[in-house]
C-alpha cells in the first residue's frame, strides 16, 4: 500500500490531492497532465443547473417564470449559442475516463432541486466515479426563511442520491447560523462526503464602465483557516467523509487539513499560480514531513488535531481567544 493513499467517497486514491472543479479540469490533455503530475483524482468543471434545464423548452419556460428562485441567472447564458451542453458534458466525461486512470468526479453547480436531478442517472453511463454537487445559492431573498434555504440542500441531496448508485458529495458554503448542526444533519443523508467550503464569486464594480467584475478570483493561504477550523470541529462528528477546499497552496496546508480530519484535499488556485508541478511539490512536502515524524501512513495522523483529539478544543471554538493568543 502506498504510504500516501487514502479513501474518499469509497474510492481508493493514491494520495489525498484532488484537483477541484475549474478551468483546469475542462480539457482532456490538461487532465492527463494533472494525472502525470500526481493528482489522485479530478473534479470536472461544473455543468450548471441552468444549462441542464435549458435543454427543453418546457423547462426553459419554467426558468423564466416568477416561480424560479433566481430567474435573473438566465442573463448570464446566451442560450442561442449553447450547443447541447448536456450531451457535450456527458461525452467529455466518457473521454476523460478513457484518457486517465485516476477517478473522474462529475460536478453539477445547482441552486434548486427542480427539473434536473434525473440527469445524474445519465452520468453513471459515462463511467464517472462519483458526483460532486456544488450547491451555490445565496440567501439574498428576504422573503425566504433560513429553514427554506437550508431545505434546498436536503431536497437536492435526496433527489440525486435516490436516482444514482454513484457516491455523491456536496460542496457547501459556511453561511449558515447553525453550521455544526447543518453539517451533521447533512452527513446523516445518503451523501458520502461533504466539501468544506465553497468559495463564492466575489463581485466588484468597475468605476469607469459601471459594470460588474470579478474580485479576488484566486484564494490565498490566509483563507485556509476557515475550512481548517470547521473540519477540525466536525471530523469526529459526521457520518461521511470531509474534504477540504480553499486556501491549500502547499504541502503544509494539506498536512494541516489532514491533521484536522480531512479525508482529501482539493486544490485549484495554487496550480493556476504555480503551475501543475505544484502538485508534485505538495506531495513531496507531505512525504518528507511524514518521514521526519515517523508516519508510515496518513491514517496514523489523520484527525490528530481534531476537536475530539486535541488537548485544547477551546482554540477551535473561541472566535476571540484572548487568553492564549494575545499574551506576550
Amino acid at each position: 500500500m502506498n504510504k500516501l493513499s487514502v479513501n474518499y467517497l469509497g474510492l481508493n486514491l493514491q494520495n489525498p490531492i484532488i484537483v477541484g472543479s475549474s478551468g483546469l479540469t475542462n480539457d482532456i490533455h490538461e487532465i492527463a497532465e494533472l494525472e502525470a503530475r500526481g493528482a489522485a483524482a479530478i473534479v470536472v468543471k461544473s455543468l450548471f443547473e441552468e444549462e441542464i434545464i435549458s435543454s427543453t423548452t418546457d423547462d426553459l419556460n419554467k426558468m423564466r417564470s416568477s416561480g424560479f428562485i433566481y430567474p435573473e441567472t438566465l442573463e448570464y447564458f446566451n442560450l442561442d449559442d449553447i450547443d447541447d451542453p448536456v450531451s457535450n458534458y456527458l461525452k467529455f466525461l466518457k473521454d476523460a475516463k478513457k484518457e486517465v486512470k485516476i477517478p473522474v468526479i462529475a460536478s453539477i453547480n445547482c441552486i434548486t432541486s427542480e427539473g434536473w436531478t434525473d440527469f445524474t442517472k445519465r452520468i453513471e453511463d459515462t463511467g464517472a466515479d462519483a458526483i460532486e454537487l456544488n450547491v451555490f445559492p445565496l440567501s439574498s431573498d428576504p422573503r425566504r426563511s433560513a429553514e427554506e434555504n437550508e431545505n434546498t440542500y436536503f431536497e437536492i441531496a435526496q433527489k440525486v442520491t435516490d436516482v444514482t448508485k454513484l457516491p455523491v458529495s456536496m460542496k457547501i458554503s459556511y453561511f449558515h447560523a447553525g453550521l455544526a448542526n447543518f453539517i451533521e444533519r447533512l452527513s446523516r443523508t445518503k451523501l458520502k462526503g461533504l466539501v468544506l467550503f465553497n468559495r463564492f464569486y466575489n463581485v466588484d464594480f468597475n468605476l469607469d464602465t459601471f459594470g460588474y467584475s470579478n474580485s479576488h478570483v484566486f484564494s490565498t493561504p490566509a483563507e485556509l483557516s476557515n475550512s481548517l477550523r470547521w473540519i477540525a470541529i466536525m471530523s469526529g462528528r459526521v457520518n461521511c467523509d470531509l474534504a477540504a477546499s480553499t486556501g491549500v497552496h502547499d504541502g503544509y496546508g494539506a498536512i494541516k487539513q489532514l491533521l484536522a480530519g480531512a479525508a482529501a484535499v482539493q486544490v485549484v488556485s495554487t496550480i493556476y499560480k504555480n503551475g501543475k508541478e505544484q502538485i508534485s511539490f505538495i506531495l513531496q512536502q507531505l512525504e518528507q514531513w511524514m518521514n521526519r515524524n515517523g508516519y508510515n501512513s496518513i491514517a496514523e495522523f489523520k484527525g490528530n488535531m481534531s476537536y475530539d483529539k486535541t488537548y485544547n478544543p477551546a482554540a477551535l471554538e473561541r472566535v476571540q481567544f484572548m487568553k492564549y493568543f494575545n499574551e506576550k
